[in-house]
């Protein structure tokens, strides 16, 4: 069966990217090619432990056993060896990737307390976006009561869009929350303001 997601690209998504950037050939037009998810345990003092613990709740999260990161050279300052253990990373493709972003941008992000929208600044300049989560808790997957210790970790969501701006276009058309994109609907008028806001919130 076809991922929901990935149909509401198929179907909403690409027209409206092929509407907004007059794209000839539909290859032209971006999709997300894989999502990361990266944490680093190296400052804890329990590492071994902190390690699988940050294991454990990514592949709650991601439904994927994570791969453990490693130093790529040493660092005296932070008593950091080459080759060391210093964290874990999952790397999703396919209908994987299309269920974490829909958990994510409908169900976890808005579960941040006081949430205004992600940055519109964290582009690498090659179409690819990350965004920091503070811990684990915003994801539903999370028992609160079995947390041992908050787990931050970065989302890096890979595209194959050309430009940044192209990249941002297709995310929005996602429901990537953008914090700008907030701020023109909040000065909307007061009739349009109110119905963007319930889609918002929604």
């Amino acid at each position: 069966m076809e991922n929901e997601f990935y149909r509401h690209y198929k179907d909403r998504v690409v027209p409206a990217l092929r509407e907004r950037h007059k794209y000839k050939n539909v290859h032209q037009i971006p999709r997300v090619h894989k999502v990361v998810i990266n944490t680093s345990v190296g400052s804890q003092t329990d590492i071994k432990q902190a390690l699988d613990e940050a294991k454990a709740e990514l592949a709650l999260i991601t439904g994927q056993q994570p791969a453990e990161t490693r130093s790529k050279k040493s660092i005296a300052n932070f008593k950091l060896r080459k080759n060391q253990i210093i964290g874990a990373k999952v790397t999703l493709r396919g209908d994987r990737m299309y269920e974490f972003l829909e958990r994510l941008i409908k169900a976890a992000l808005p579960r941040i307390r006081d949430f205004r929208g992600v940055s519109p600044r964290c582009f690498d300049g090659n179409g690819n976006y990350t965004l920091g989560v503070p811990d684990q808790t915003i994801f539903p997957e999370i028992e609160m009561d079995k947390i041992k210790r908050n787990i931050g970790f970065d989302v890096t969501i890979v595209t194959t869009a050309r430009t940044d701006e192209e990249a941002k276009s297709l995310l929005s058309e996602l429901g990537m929350p953008f914090s700008d994109r907030a701020k023109k609907l909040a000065m909307a008028s007061p009739s349009e303001g109110g119905r963007a806001g319930q889609v918002q919130a929604a």
